[in-house]
């Protein structure tokens, strides 16, 4: 007998027919001798639903009340799925964020799992029921209802096969893997059957959807090995997100993210003296916004510009911020720019191998798109690009580093 976690993702329950699909799923591995978890999302398009619902009410909705609100799809998920496993005559039971035991900070919109307490769970599993979770949501000490953050329930799938010590994560959504870009925008990009960690997190921060980047990087900590893996189509073998055991493979690049939409802050004429990008960049986290790519220039006459990135949601945000900051740092203006966005290829051992980033940088000119901004890391390279210019990127680069080749 093993311990399974299964996420099922909102394209996954959208409806009651699909419930009763992967109620099927779970009934036969609950009859094939598995004690099965499993952690849903909400129902489709429920959670932009309910956003849209609230704007209706106030443009500035108080964010306890949101994650209350938001939490509400995937308990409606959950029940119904209890409810079709009952009628494929298993015993299930339902459970909340709460009762799971699932215990976060009180960062509305964005809480961090803190702890989880298995117990509740231990004991349904022992009575020989299924066990379904609501993902995306937890409780704070003060027993507030909060939420993870969009992806979030990938986030507790991973979580509590970690906890649970569980001898398998699947992860069941509408595609059937980690593909080597988005098949919407690359038509030739194929499945990935296995990918480490550390090439995933990176795809998953930049742009890469199938996956969230908090799951990837709790599966990493805790050597909880992720299976992606479609709901619907059965002959998939799906990708294994795994501790990278390929060694010296001839194409280091594995994949091509991106991101539609971000959003560029610039701080003109700061002085460059030291402290100076703490007194901006720490007041933004204390707002909760979070910066991706940093580019600082090199001084003229002592005075510099800072740049980062954030995405579009946060852009207003990131502006009061630094206004408000700018007198106070003897900045001379703030600019921004919001319709830009990403194009990143990654790679375990780009670093150490010649010619990956002069490809990149040398492809993007070829298809005349020019790059505000670049920024790297080890097995990553990001190119900040006009954003209606950056599907042809993907395309481009796609094809650059012949990833349509298995």
């Amino acid at each position: 007998m093993s311990r399974i976690v299964q996420k099922y993702g909102g394209s996954s329950v959208a409806s009651a027919e699909k419930i009763k699909h992967v109620a099927g799923r779970i009934a036969a591995r609950r009859r094939a001798g598995d004690d099965v978890v499993a952690v849903v999302s909400a129902m489709g398009d429920t959670t932009d639903d309910l956003i849209e619902l609230a704007q209706q009410i106030t443009s500035h909705p108080v964010a306890r009340e949101m994650d209350v609100l938001l939490s509400t799809g995937e308990i409606v998920s959950s029940t119904l799925l209890s409810m079709a496993l009952n009628e494929e005559g298993l015993d299930a039971i339902s459970l909340t964020g709460a009762q799971a035991g699932i215990h976060t900070d009180e960062v509305y919109g964005r809480a961090r799992i803190a702890e989880i307490e298995t117990g509740r769970m231990e004991r349904e599993l022992a009575a020989g029921r299924v066990v379904i979770v609501a993902g995306f949501q937890g409780i704070s000490e003060n027993f507030d209802v909060t939420t993870l953050g969009r992806g979030g329930s990938d986030t507790t799938a991973v979580a509590l096969a970690a906890a649970l010590h569980a001898d398998a994560c699947e992860i069941y959504t509408d595609v059937p893997g980690i593909f080597t870009a988005d098949p919407r925008v690359v038509p030739q990009a194929r499945p990935l059957k296995d990918i480490g960690y550390e090439e995933m997190l990176e795809l998953a921060t930049t742009g890469a959807r199938v996956m969230h980047a908090r799951a990837v990087e709790v599966g990493a900590i805790y050597g909880v090995d992720i299976l992606v893996a479609s709901t619907f189509d059965a002959s998939a073998p799906g990708t294994l997100i795994h501790k990278e055991t390929t060694m010296e493979q001839g194409n280091k690049v594995r994949g091509i993210a991106h991101q539609d939409r971000i959003a560029k802050v610039t701080v003109r004429g700061v002085p460059d003296q030291p402290g100076i990008a703490a007194r901006i960049f720490e007041p933004l986290a204390a707002a909760n916004v979070s910066v991706d790519t940093i580019v600082q220039n090199a001084s003229v006459e002592n005075l510099t510009d800072l740049t980062f990135t954030v995405a579009p949601g946060d852009l207003e945000g990131a502006l009061d911020v630094v206004n408000k900051m700018l007198p106070v740092i003897g900045g001379s203006s703030v600019v921004s720019a919001p319709d830009l966005g990403t194009v990143s290829v990654v790679g375990t051992g780009m670093a150490s191998a010649p010619g990956y980033a002069a490809r990149m940088f040398k492809t993007l000119f070829d298809n005349k798109i020019n790059i505000e901004m670049i920024s790297t890391s080890d097995i990553r390279i990001t190119c900040v690009v006009d954003a209606d210019k950056v599907g042809d990127a993907v395309r481009a680069l796609h094809a650059a580093f012949e990833l349509d080749r298995g």
